[in-house]
């Protein structure tokens, strides 16, 4: 049997915003095992490069406890090291340089630096590139630097947090491809390797293990073994039923509305969050959508016909739902009878019904009250986003405020004036005339 590299026991992150605290990850309990490839999975804001940076030490939990080798960790984790999304690469040093920063710091003598500088970067693929300074070098190229810096120092634990994902889709590919085969080829003394992101097809192809999490709070929601060897095939039918099986994960199942709803700030219970995508693009994917002519379709599918990541997918889908367009079950997405007609209808008509779902949600029922009882039906920005702070992290409550805005807009229920940071109400009830026309 294989032993745990790393344990969490009931780890929770919370920060604190005036007088409220948020917890950024909830109550996660994970393990690594010695020889083991997994990938911590969930969207955007869930938590995992927090968890990435408690597992190496950078972060110390606000609960819970980090065993590493069942010893619980204080400070930095020696034997652990991470690959940011960024390249992080010092511009005035050379290739060769970069790679024994790490090695200098450990106290490593000059000319053994040099020697496994040399042989790290042969073994990732930029041997001839030693003299070359990161200006010189494609992304891929610099990515495969951090890579070859992380191994310098021969960690038991490498931790990836979304390392492709600043790479063009042939430059991750390729990376992708040149890890997993100096993991599986034994050729790096890594023990385990611990990748953070939201790409699921990515997840369902390094790992042998996917931890699935979610947000509001950031926490733990299903954990999932990928029974395939390497290497694996992204078309092969036993790839796709994974695939089909995490995307079934992330979407969940359409609730009654009195639960997917939530409730508005200031009240009891949960404020559910407005899915942060633009109108054209729900316009565009519900359309696809209605073109298909199918009852059902399966989720996962739909990354590849529209050429989007994961993440945007699952927002799309959730905001679809969100606003009574489509339902969701068992890893597939049904357009209802609204949203076939939304799809179908005028420019004018989708506007009106547009309209008419949001004033469904109780936090643009609490947005709309408030701007009706202000004077002048005016609130200024930073108002409304104080207020949104009581329910959000203030960057969330931000982003919140912003996709409120840009939907208020869209349906012509409130209006924003950029110059004075003034949102209106558009029409006034009982006229026909803008407030602030």
């Amino acid at each position: 049997m294989t032993s745990p590299l790393v344990t969490l026991q009931q780890v929770s992150q919370i920060y604190r915003s005036g007088q409220r605290l948020f917890p950024a990850v909830q109550a996660v309990n994970l393990t690594v095992n010695d020889g083991e490839f997994v990938a911590l999975l969930g969207p955007s804001g869930c938590g995992k490069s927090t968890l990435l940076r408690i597992i190496t030490g950078l972060q110390r939990p606000t609960e819970g406890t980090v065993y590493y080798r069942g010893i619980p960790l204080h400070g930095v984790n020696p034997h652990a090291t991470i690959v940011f999304q960024t390249f992080a690469l010092f511009p005035w040093l050379t290739v060769q340089q970069n790679v024994e920063v790490a090695l200098k710091a450990r106290g490593v003598p000059a000319s053994l630096r040099r020697v496994r500088a040399v042989e790290l970067l042969d073994r990732v693929g930029l041997d001839g590139f030693e003299t070359a300074y990161p200006r010189e070098l494609s992304g891929g190229m610099r990515q495969k630097v951090g890579f070859a810096r992380a191994m310098a120092v021969e960690p038991e634990l490498l931790c990836l947090d979304e390392p492709f994902s600043a790479l063009d889709i042939l430059s991750a590919e390729a990376l992708r491809g040149e890890l997993l085969e100096l993991w599986t080829g034994g050729h790096i003394p890594t023990k385990a390797i611990l990748l953070v992101t939201h790409n699921i097809e990515e997840a369902v192809l390094l790992a042998d293990r996917i931890v699935v999490m979610d947000k509001a709070p950031g926490r733990v929601i299903a954990e999932l073994t990928v029974p395939l060897s390497q290497p694996r095939q992204r078309k092969d039918p036993a790839f796709l039923q994974v695939v089909d099986r995490v995307y079934a994960t992330l979407a969940g199942q359409t609730q009654p509305e009195h639960l997917e709803l939530g409730t508005a700030p200031g009240e009891p219970g949960r404020t559910r969050a407005l899915p942060h995508i633009f109108i054209n693009d729900l316009s565009g994917f519900l359309e696809y959508l209605d073109e298909t002519a199918q009852a059902r379709i399966d989720i996962y599918r739909l990354a590849t016909d529209l050429h989007v990541d994961s993440d945007q997918l699952l927002r799309l889908t959730e905001a679809a739902e969100l606003l009574g367009f489509a339902t969701i079950a068992q890893g597939d997405i049904s357009l209802t009878p609204l949203g076939e007609t939304f799809a179908e209808a005028s420019v004018l008509a989708r506007k009106e019904i547009f309209a008419t779902r949001i004033r469904r949600l109780p936090l643009f029922q609490w947005l709309l009250a408030m701007l009706q009882a202000a004077d002048k039906h005016r609130l200024q920005w930073d108002v409304v986003q104080t207020a949104l702070e009581l329910e959000f992290p203030p960057e969330e409550a931000h982003r919140q405020l912003e996709t409120a805005v840009n939907w208020g807009r869209y349906a012509e229920v409130l209006a924003y004036d950029d110059k004075s940071e003034t949102l209106y109400l558009e029409v006034q009830e009982g006229t026909s005339d803008s407030s602030a026309r």
